[in-house]
């Protein structure tokens, strides 16, 4: 029998958020150097790929790694997604091409689907459900900063150091998290002998693959309804539909369909989550874009008027973690939420050339309400659903469909935009038409999310985890219990 010495859980997350923060950052840092870097390599007609190829690795990889931790252990998994990421971008920031860069960028991609599967994963192990509200914040916090903070850090440090340092900033951060969550991280992890699904890996690789590059492509590249598209699209749904039919016949499929079919709240999780994907990753490109072109903003000063819409994020979600913390309620915050998602997205659906800027912060302000009361609540209502032995599986398709809600998203947002700007770039009044298309899409996106939300029941949450009870909140000095006796066959402590 061996005692492990507890920690302030607060203190074990921080690690762990810092390593999440590297990959929601990294993408939004880089899309802000970009015309330096296109400046500096050249290859203007593949600067799309320097932002698809991270996007797409990472929501490939993102339930591998995820099925990964459930059978190897989450701990060290994580840090080999952790080590992985910053390879990418040590490269990255070295590459010499566009070519390079495009490459290291889906080094760095993968190591990000680790990054974000593997680390809700640990805060579904370390801190069950029903706790789960009092650390809430800390999540919202790391994804409003690394969602909407991105592109004011991505201009001050490619004015100022160039745009090589948006990747080797990752480097001291990604080395502190690394060693930091090695040290600290102690999980409990029952490691199973079996094989990997490659089948299930390959089908879901094409996909996604699919589905993401359709929505690139479409309407820009090529039409709707030409071949390339058309291709695509049918690849994804039979390879879709043999990925379906493949996980129900393996032992340890790479999504298990009981994650899915276990309980009525996840697959209306799922839909809440894809559409805080949407509306965060809209909010974070055009928004600035409308600030700057048409309320004539600097670069800078778009940065900060988005502040509107993180504080809410933050305030938001912790006071509702703590009130689900407190009663064990939750359905409401989610109906709530998309309510607020309606009201923001309606209201931004009718900004004109002549809308202020203290408006359209209003306006921001019921997004950032509504992010605040569903992206963690969605994502602790999904693991709240599962077994903990499929905790990392449903932890990184919430992942997977918040990361393709997003890239889906902002892909046919572009195509929309687009087409609203053409011939009229320079023209502030078009500008503004092509940012009321976006978020009165966006508007039908979060209805779905309401319906979904009037869905979920509302089940008693977790107190305990993996069989053993929560830590206490913020007292870093409580007794430690004694670890029990894993049996030799199949389980251990990951404390080293």
């Amino acid at each position: 029998m061996r005692v492990v010495r507890k920690v302030n859980v607060r203190w074990v997350l921080l690690g762990v958020m810092l390593a999440m923060l590297l990959a929601m950052l990294d993408n939004m840092v880089v899309g802000t150097a970009m015309p330096t870097i296109v400046g500096d390599l050249g290859g203007l007609a593949h600067i799309s790929w320097v932002v698809t190829a991270y996007t797409l690795t990472t929501a490939i990889s993102t339930p591998v790694w995820g099925k990964l931790g459930d059978l190897y252990g989450r701990k060290h998994v994580f840090l080999a997604a952790i080590a992985l990421f910053l390879a990418g971008s040590g490269l990255a920031g070295a590459a010499h091409s566009m070519g390079q860069l495009i490459g290291f960028r889906a080094l760095q991609g993968i190591g990000a689907g680790g990054l974000g599967a593997g680390a809700f994963a640990l805060i579904g192990a370390l801190v069950p459900p029903r706790e789960r509200g009092r650390y809430q914040g800390m999540t919202a916090s790391v994804m409003a900063i690394g969602t909407i903070g991105g592109p004011l850090l991505g201009g001050l440090v490619t004015e100022h150091l160039g745009w090589r340092w948006a990747f080797y900033l990752n480097l001291p951060l990604g080395v502190l998290a690394l060693v930091w969550c090695a040290v600290l991280l102690h999980v409990p992890v029952t490691r199973v002998k079996a094989r990997i699904d490659w089948l299930g890996i390959t089908l879901l690789t094409v996909a996604i693959g699919s589905l993401v590059l359709a929505a690139t492509w479409a309407g820009g590249t090529y039409s709707w309804g030409s071949w390339p598209i058309l291709a695509l699209a049918a690849g994804c749904a039979l390879a879709t539909a043999a990925f379906v039919v493949s996980q129900r016949r393996v032992a340890e499929p790479v999504l298990p369909p009981r994650v899915f079919t276990g309980h009525r709240n996840f697959p209306p999780a799922l839909v809440i989550v894809t559409a805080a994907g949407v509306v965060m990753f809209g909010c974070s490109l055009y928004l600035p874009l409308f600030q700057q072109s048409v309320q004539h903003a600097s670069a800078a000063n778009s940065g900060l008027l988005l502040l509107p819409l993180m504080i809410p994020v933050v305030v938001v979600s912790q006071l509702a973690g703590r009130y689900m913390t407190r009663t064990g309620r939750y359905k409401l915050f989610p109906l709530l939420g998309a309510g607020f998602l309606i009201a923001g997205t309606g209201l931004l659906a009718t900004m004109t050339e002549h809308t202020s800027r203290a408006t359209t912060g209003v306006f921001m302000a019921l997004i950032g309400a509504g992010l605040g009361c569903t992206m963690q609540m969605a994502t602790t209502i999904a693991q709240n659903s599962v077994e903990p032995r499929d905790l990392g599986a449903a932890s990184a398709a919430t992942n997977l469909f918040r990361t393709l809600g997003g890239s889906v998203g902002v892909a046919v947002f572009g195509t929309l935009f687009t087409n609203a700007v053409a011939g009229h770039v320079a023209d502030p009044a078009g500008i503004a038409t092509g940012v009321r298309h976006i978020f009165l899409v966006t508007l039908f996106v979060c209805v779905a999310g309401l319906i979904a939300a009037a869905r979920i029941e509302e089940v008693p949450l977790r107190s305990v985890q993996n069989g053993a009870k929560s830590w206490p909140a913020s007292r870093s000095s409580a007794p430690a219990p004694a670890a029990s006796p894993a049996p030799a066959s199949s389980s251990a402590t990951e404390s080293r």
